[in-house]
């Protein structure tokens, strides 16, 4: 059993890989964008703070881990991983559940790339339009990875199919 932590830029293919992983793995899906867009338009008319949102979005995700890990399930967790505390209790939720813990970084590093990804894709409510150089930059030197452990970065630059082998040899990897 495994929980799989996706990081990346919006629009960098962690969902898309999400759902190939999911589908060749047998694994649930938890991913933020569905959870925060649900808060959003369901409160719309009350017009909650797209960052509380985002807050409550992210303890919902967490239980929904837990929940699926505790079934028995290969979890991923689709969601960017900006903050510290991502990694914090991705790594405590598998310490207690018994799962292994991996962590796949998508990472695009050509800006114009990214913003045609993000103008094409089919955008829930919370999910950005475009973004600026400078926003891109920082965010991405943001990114928070797990200390002392081995991790995958997939240059997602490249077409996704060629992606796979590697991160399911990641995934099956023994520790």
């Amino acid at each position: 059993m495994f929980f799989l932590q996706m990081s990346g830029f919006p629009g960098s293919g962690k969902s898309t890989l999400s759902r190939e992983i999911a589908r060749r793995l047998d694994a649930v899906i938890v991913d933020h964008d569905v959870t925060k867009t649900a808060l959003l338009e369901s409160t719309a008319q009350h017009s909650l703070d797209p960052g509380l949102a985002g807050k409550i979005a992210y303890d919902l995700d967490w239980a929904l881990v837990e929940f699926h890990l505790s079934l028995g399930r290969n979890v991923i967790l689709d969601s960017p991983c900006l903050y510290d505390v991502m990694i914090e209790r991705g790594l405590a939720i598998t310490e207690n559940s018994g799962a292994t813990y991996r962590y796949v970084e998508c990472l695009v590093d050509d800006i114009d790339e990214i913003n045609r990804r993000l103008r094409e894709r089919n955008r829930k409510l919370s999910q950005i339009r475009s973004v600026s150089p400078e926003d891109f930059h920082r965010t991405v030197a943001g990114s928070k990875k797990p200390a002392h452990m081995h991790t995958l970065t997939i240059d997602t630059n490249r077409p996704l199919e060629t992606c796979f082998s590697d991160i399911i040899a990641y995934l099956q990897a023994i520790d």
